[in-house]
């Protein structure tokens, strides 16, 4: 059985997503961003817990992206707030390869 058929949605390639760069797709309702990290995936629920805004295209720093609308930071390996306003993490969700394809999905 493929990924797909699992409920794992395609972020894309390695090729679609190279360091420093991310990419939002949906699972659902649910808006998940994936970074790609010096060539480490993560993928995170792509809004703020602080205001329910996007957390994609905010400042990435090292392993943290802050929150463009009020400056909350996530780290974006464990969805800790590393800088208020926010205070509950962002959602975590896994990240696999396979066969050159990227895939992620809201697993709660």
């Amino acid at each position: 059985m493929s990924l797909a058929g699992e409920g794992w949605v395609q972020v894309g390639t390695r090729s679609e997503l190279l360091p420093g760069e991310f990419k939002v797709v949906f699972d659902g309702d649910t808006p998940i961003a994936v970074y790609n990290i010096d060539g480490d995936l993560y993928a995170i629920e792509d809004v703020c817990t602080h205001d329910g805004g996007d957390l994609a295209g905010g400042e990435v720093f090292g392993f943290e992206v802050e929150c463009p609308r009020h400056g909350a930071r996530f780290d974006l390996r464990s969805g800790a707030v590393t800088r208020p306003p926010a205070v509950e993490p962002v959602t975590r969700f896994p990240v696999r390869e396979e066969d050159g394809a990227i895939w992620t999905r809201d697993d709660r």
